[in-house]
């Protein structure tokens, strides 16, 4: 049993702005343990093990409050204090790296702090700093974005009765790539091996129609990505689903989507309704997800002797898709796509 102000002590550490996570959970073991809970319990609660949970509880019935001190460490004493640590972080964030360079290295800040590189390379770890890597984003400038957002979303989420809904995209430039020499196969110890030059034999381009309900793909494989032949992939679409239903498609701001050709024929077949995404917001269309995988799974590694070699290995994963299909699901709502004023694309 703990004495009341002993309670008091503890209860004003945890609740205390200032107190730092590791005093707070320290404090949180003891009081818990004082309730009469179980270490397991009190473990399950804190969401770690039972070792720390016993560690804190025992050095508080033997030193008091002062057991949930550090213990002084053996080794060479700390050449840093947290004064010099938060220098190197603001410096790391907010300064320009020397000239010549274009961000900070171990080594210069080394250099800089008259530190050893295994100094910098852990206090940078230990705060989450990596100045050695950078991240590409895309700011959607499109005026109507929030409402094309909404309109994709609410498809995806809340698709219309009596109707199907399809992402539509095209994957252009396919190229059938040949090795000039055969692969080596794979062996224990050793990975598959090709040659890093290669043939080119063509390209291809893979329209494709994504059933956001089923997973299956409609495809048309062409030469050429021209709205002549987007609308001969409109055309199929419409020969391979149910006359009754509404066609709902989802696509990006291609030019060949909106041409004078495309917009007359859709007048002709009021069926057809189509859903642009934002500008720079591609990565809206789950088609992309699909198209990534049929990149990692059979072109990334493919080798193919000719076109003709290209343009079968797509059927063939057109077919194996459409046996055991597996539809994407949609889980973010628009509005957390849109809770900031713009929309950044990772």
């Amino acid at each position: 049993m703990l004495a009341r102000d002993e309670i008091n002590e503890l209860t004003k550490i945890v609740a205390h702005p200032a107190s730092s996570q590791r005093e707070v959970f320290r404090c949180k073991c003891v009081l818990l343990c004082a309730e009469g809970l179980e270490v397991s319990e009190v473990a399950r609660r804190l969401g770690v093990t039972r070792v720390p949970v016993r560690k804190w509880r025992d050095r508080f019935i033997s030193s008091g409050l002062e057991g949930l001190n550090d213990a002084p460490r053996p080794g060479q004493p700390r050449k840093l204090s947290d004064e010099q640590v938060d220098e190197i972080v603001r410096v790391t964030q907010n300064e320009a790296p020397p000239r010549g360079r274009t961000h900070w290295s171990c080594a210069t800040m080394a250099k800089r702090f008259g530190v050893s590189d295994m100094t910098i390379s852990r206090i940078w770890r230990s705060y989450g700093l990596q100045p050695h890597r950078t991240q590409s984003f895309k700011i959607s400038s499109d005026p109507r974005l929030a409402e094309k957002v909404r309109d994709v979303v609410g498809l995806y989420m809340n698709p219309p009765e009596n109707a199907m809904v399809f992402c539509v995209d095209e994957k252009s430039q396919i190229q059938a790539l040949d090795r000039t020499q055969p692969l080596l196969p794979l062996r224990p110890g050793q990975v598959e091996r090709q040659t890093h030059d290669y043939v080119r034999h063509g390209t291809a381009t893979l329209f494709a129609a994504l059933d956001i309900a089923t997973g299956k793909v409609i495809g048309q494989i062409s030469q050429r990505h021209r709205a002549k032949e987007f609308l001969t992939f409109l055309k199929k679409l419409d020969r391979q689903t149910r006359k009754d239903m509404a066609l709902h498609l989802v696509l990006d701001n291609y030019a060949t989507h909106k041409t004078a050709e495309i917009r007359q024929w859709l007048e002709k077949h009021p069926r057809f309704h189509l859903h642009f995404t934002p500008t720079g917001g591609s990565w809206l269309n789950m088609v992309e997800s699909w198209f990534s995988g049929l990149t990692k799974k059979r072109l990334k590694r493919g080798v193919f002797h000719s076109l003709n070699d290209l343009t079968t290995a797509l059927k063939e994963y057109l077919q194996v898709n459409n046996k055991n299909p597996k539809p994407f699901v949609w889980t973010k709502p628009a509005s957390r796509l849109l809770k900031h004023s713009h929309m950044v694309a990772n």
